[in-house]
């Protein structure tokens, strides 16, 4: 069960090597945010990510990453 909060601190504090996107199951993206942590783009989209996930609120959060079949239940969204 992934935590809201982490997810949002982890997007913050280590977004730019990609962290919070290993912990939300996210594995290829989170490889690529720190395959190019040097060229410090991914620590701006770690920010902006963190913005997005604050945004969201935490029952969307529920329903996309602790339900089976979560972003599937929600049409229009791109997670």
């Amino acid at each position: 069960m992934k935590s809201y909060p982490s997810a949002i601190l982890l997007a913050f504090f280590l977004g730019g090597f990609g962290v919070h996107k290993f912990y939300l199951g996210r594995i290829g993206e989170g490889f690529l945010y720190f395959l190019f942590c040097w060229t410090l783009l991914p620590a701006l989209l770690g920010f902006i990510d963190g913005i997005i996930l604050i945004s969201m609120g935490k029952e969307k959060f529920e329903t996309i990453y602790n339900t089976p079949g979560g972003a599937k239940k929600l049409k229009g969204l791109r997670v």
